[in-house]
């Protein structure tokens, strides 16, 4: 029998349905900086790969103009996604979605968004899985939107750390499809085929990045 993937590198707390990540409230603070610097909060954001949905609700609590679709395709972490828009009362400018980047179909279903972010999904998941996320992208994004990615990274050829260095080859131990992408060599020259262009790349704690990349007409 095939062992179905855990949905999480790390254990999670759960309270009335909303799942607690500790990587996600680690690094929570540095993204909703980020995301203020960049000013990306106003708009409509698609997110994929949500997980408990800690990021989401925390920022559309803090910016009134976010209106924000987080989806997963793991049916545990939706549930979470909603419980947590319950819990600060932001149902009506934070929904819920399954959407696996893998199914066309159900990329096709998606509307026009001002913002599509993704945090710490395209290395624990196929390469096909970014190559999915960059069409959504291209149909979704109008000149100006913004694609924003959180995570680690190797820098043309080169890991920023030992530690990312052994947790890709952790990752590729448990999945050979799986493991650290290279922002320059792999994300990058994918981004330009669905017109997006790199605009800013910010060191965040424990060796990751956030990375904006920005669609051109």
């Amino acid at each position: 029998m095939t062992q179905k993937p855990p949905i999480a590198l790390e254990d999670r707390d759960n309270e009335n349905g909303r799942l607690f990540s500790p990587s996600a409230g680690r690094n929570l603070e540095p993204i909703m900086q980020a995301f203020k610097d960049f000013d990306l909060t106003e708009g409509r954001v698609i997110e994929f790969g949500s997980g408990t949905g800690q990021h989401a609700a925390h920022l559309v609590q803090a910016h009134q103009g976010l209106n924000w679709l987080a989806s997963d395709p793991d049916a545990q972490s939706r549930v979470s996604c909603g419980a947590w828009a319950a819990h600060y009362g932001l149902s009506d400018r934070m929904k819920v979605a399954d959407v696996d980047l893998l199914k066309r179909d159900q990329r096709d279903a998606l509307s026009s968004a001002d913002v599509v972010y993704a945090s710490n999904v395209i290395h624990i998941s196929p390469i096909s899985v970014l190559e999915g996320l960059l069409k959504v992208c291209k149909s979704v994004l109008a000149a100006g939107g913004r694609l924003v990615l959180y995570g680690p990274f190797r820098r043309n050829g080169v890991h920023n750390s030992d530690g990312n260095a052994n947790f890709d080859e952790s990752l590729k131990a448990r999945n050979p499809e799986w493991g650290v992408r290279d922002l320059e060599q792999e994300v990058v020259p994918r981004a330009a085929n669905a017109g997006l262009v790199l605009r800013h790349v910010r060191d965040m704690p424990a060796n990751n990045y956030f990375v904006v990349f920005e669609k051109e007409v």
